[in-house]
C-alpha cells in the first residue's frame, strides 16, 4: 500500500476555529475513490479523529485499498472500483463512532527534532508576530520550541508538512497580501500551524524562522521523511549553525528521529 501527498492541504484557505459538532460525511472521490470528512474547517477535534481515523485503516485495511491519505480534516482512499460500495457504509459507521468520542490525538510512534534560526533575516515576520502576541522575539520562539507539535498532514507540494496546533494565542491570520518568495527551510505562521517549505514558494504565512532540513528530496532513499502523526520539536540554533547544516547532503539538516514505540 502506498502513501503520497494529500491532493488539498485543507488550511489554506479556512481559519482555526473553535470545536463544533462533529458531523461525518461520506463523499465520492471519483470511481475509485471515496473521502470520509469530520469537518469543514480545521477543527483540532476533527483533526484528532482523522488520525484515528487513519491509524485504524492502516492496522487493518479494507479489502481493495491501493492508497490511504490523511487530511486535515477528511481521510481520502483509492480502492479497486468494485470494493468502493462495500467499504463505504462500514467506513461512515466508524468515523460516526470516532466522532462521537471526540478522541484526543493518538500518542506519535515517533519524534523528529529540528534545529531552527529564529528572528533576524531567517525570520523576518518574527518581530510582527510577537508584537501581536504581546511578547519578546525570544519569548514567542521559546513558545513554538516548547509547544507539543504534530505533523498534520502533508500537503499542497511534495513532503511539505502542516504542523500544529500552536497556543490558541497563534490564531494569527494570514498576510494580507503574498510574499512573492519565502525560501526553501522557511518555517512559516498562521492559524495556530506551521508550515516548512521544502523549496522556494510564495506564501501567505508569516516567516518566523528557518532551518536546513528539507522534507523533500527526491534522491533520498526516503524523499518525504516526516509522516502524519509524527511529533515535532523545534530547537533554537544560531543563524551561522544552520547555514553550516544546509551542506548536509541528504538534507537532513541536524535532524535527529527517535522512536518512541
Amino acid at each position: 500500500m502506498r502513501r503520497f501527498w494529500p491532493r488539498r492541504a485543507q488550511s489554506r484557505e479556512a481559519a482555526m476555529t473553535e470545536d463544533a459538532p462533529l458531523s461525518p460525511e461520506l463523499l465520492p472521490a471519483g470511481p475509485d475513490g471515496i473521502e470520509l470528512r469530520f469537518a469543514r474547517r480545521p477543527e483540532p477535534a476533527a483533526m484528532a479523529a482523522v488520525q484515528v481515523l487513519a491509524a485504524e485503516i492502516a492496522a487493518a485495511p479494507p479489502e481493495g485499498l491501493r492508497e490511504l491519505v490523511p487530511g486535515l480534516v477528511s481521510v481520502l482512499l483509492r480502492l479497486d472500483p468494485a470494493a468502493v460500495a462495500a467499504v463505504g457504509p462500514g467506513l461512515l459507521a466508524r468515523a460516526r463512532a470516532i466522532a462521537a468520542t471526540r478522541p484526543a490525538l493518538p500518542a506519535p510512534t515517533r519524534r523528529w527534532t529540528i534545529p531552527a534560526a529564529f528572528g533576524g533575516a531567517e525570520g523576518p515576520d518574527l518581530a510582527a508576530v510577537a508584537a501581536r502576541l504581546g511578547q519578546s522575539e525570544a519569548a514567542a520562539a521559546a513558545e513554538i520550541c516548547a509547544a507539543e507539535l504534530r505533523v498534520l498532514t502533508i500537503g499542497f507540494a511534495p513532503g511539505q508538512p502542516y504542523i500544529g496546533l500552536l497556543p490558541e494565542a497563534w490564531n494569527l491570520p494570514r498576510l494580507p497580501e503574498l510574499t512573492p518568495s519565502a525560501p526553501a527551510g522557511a518555517l512559516v505562521v498562521a492559524v495556530r500551524q506551521l508550515v516548512l517549505f521544502g523549496a522556494t514558494s510564495a506564501t501567505g504565512w508569516r516567516q518566523v524562522a528557518q532551518v536546513a532540513f528539507r522534507p523533500f528530496r527526491p534522491e533520498r532513499a526516503e524523499p518525504m521523511p516526516l509522516r502524519a502523526g509524527d511529533a515535532i520539536r523545534f530547537a533554537a540554533a544560531p543563524a551561522d549553525q544552520i547555514a553550516a547544516l544546509a551542506g548536509d547532503p541528504q538534507g537532513l539538516g541536524g535532524a535527529r528521529l527517535e522512536v518512541l514505540a
